[in-house]
């Protein structure tokens, strides 16, 4: 049988020696024969076949977990599912095309001067779960302020609740013409002392440590100014579509901008609830930005109780069929407990309606 070393393999199969190695790990592409002394991998020609196939596979951005199952099939079969595959990939790149024109027109400045009222309508709900012992997640509806915070670690209950309230009292203070942005980042500072100093007390440093997430959104009566660090999640439903208008701030959502993971290999990663940034750690920085509101739109903040068992198409299906804010929170923590409800869901969902009076925050 004629064998080929790792090397001239790679360059016959297009791809590299290191990911060769990988693939025999994952027992997608084991080599023929390997050296008992030296470890050294040799290839037989006849492998070639497989090799180009796994290699244009990755190309067509097919997880490994995928490509194993298509690799065992025959051709037929085979075709069928990288068919399959490619519907699901069009579908996602059509969402993604949707997205991409919604952010244009989020950034695109006005032409004119939106003169309309403005005013939200909301309701927030907070549940434990059918898992957890305790909910450790806080939720907070006021006259200016929208927030979720998701707590971790043995302090997380009061870690979270610390985290909305440091920026509540914005609810009685009169915002500033401009640096609204400035005042928020000042807010989130507070926030972090806050739940800092609850893990110094608590001695919970370390990998244990009492931390919370927090994204809120801040009415200035014609924008909402986000704030957001962790991975609970902020999205806007607007003219039917769902948008997140938030970044994970994970591992794995780190590993999927760098290129080395697929979002759905990421939803299976042993690593996925780790955060890269949280309140309760040294400086974090929050991502702060305005937001741009339309009449019409329907904006969620949720902790990852929901988004990790829901699906972002269910999210928005149950969202479009709510007839107001109150209803659309409790389908919402209703779908997460049918979904097994393994952690703790809170939910906040805020309408914006045009009114005739002056622009303000009104309870539905």
């Amino acid at each position: 049988m004629d064998m080929l070393t790792i090397g001239a393999f790679a360059k016959a199969s297009r791809l590299s020696p290191k990911a060769l190695r990988l693939y025999d790990e994952l027992d997608l592409l084991r080599p023929a024969r390997v050296d008992p002394d030296t470890g050294y991998r040799y290839y037989a020609a006849g492998q070639l076949e497989q090799a180009r196939l796994v290699a244009w596979l990755r190309r067509l951005g097919m997880p490994l977990a995928r490509i194993r199952q298509v690799c065992a099939l025959e051709p037929g079969p085979a075709a069928r599912e990288i068919g399959a595959y490619w519907a699901g990939v069009e579908a996602e790149t059509a969402a993604r095309r949707d997205l991409a024109a919604f952010l244009v027109d989020h950034l695109s400045p006005s032409r004119e001067k939106d003169t309309r009222m403005l005013e939200l309508r909301y309701s927030a709900l907070s549940d434990t779960g059918l898992v957890r012992a305790a909910n450790q997640d806080s939720v907070h509806a006021g006259a200016r302020v929208l927030a979720v915070a998701d707590g971790c670690g043995p302090g997380g209950a009061p870690a979270s609740t610390a985290a909305v309230g440091a920026l509540a009292f914005l609810d009685d203070e009169p915002l500033p013409a401009g640096g609204v942005l400035n005042l928020l980042e000042d807010a989130v500072d507070g926030a972090a002392r806050a739940v800092l100093d609850l893990a110094q007390g608590r001695g919970t440093a370390g990998v244990d440590a009492t931390g919370s997430t927090l994204t809120a959104l801040v009415w200035t009566g014609s924008q909402l100014a986000l704030v957001h660090i962790g991975d609970s999640r902020a999205y806007v439903l607007r003219e039917g579509g769902l948008f997140r208008i938030t970044h994970d701030h994970t591992v794995v959502q780190s590993m999927i901008d760098e290129g080395r993971l697929t979002p759905e290999e990421a939803a299976t990663h042993p690593q996925r609830s780790l955060l890269l940034k949280a309140l309760g750690t040294a400086a974090p920085v929050a991502d702060l930005r305005l937001h741009d509101v339309r009449p019409g739109d329907r904006y969620l903040l949720c902790s990852d109780g929901l988004s990790t068992v829901v699906p972002d198409e269910g999210i928005e299906r149950l969202l479009a069929a709510a007839p107001d804010p109150d209803a659309a929170v409790r389908s919402l923590v209703a779908a997460a407990n049918d979904a097994g409800g393994p952690d703790n869901v809170s939910c906040v969902v805020a309408d914006v309606i045009e009114t005739a009076g002056r622009a303000g925050l009104r309870f539905a």
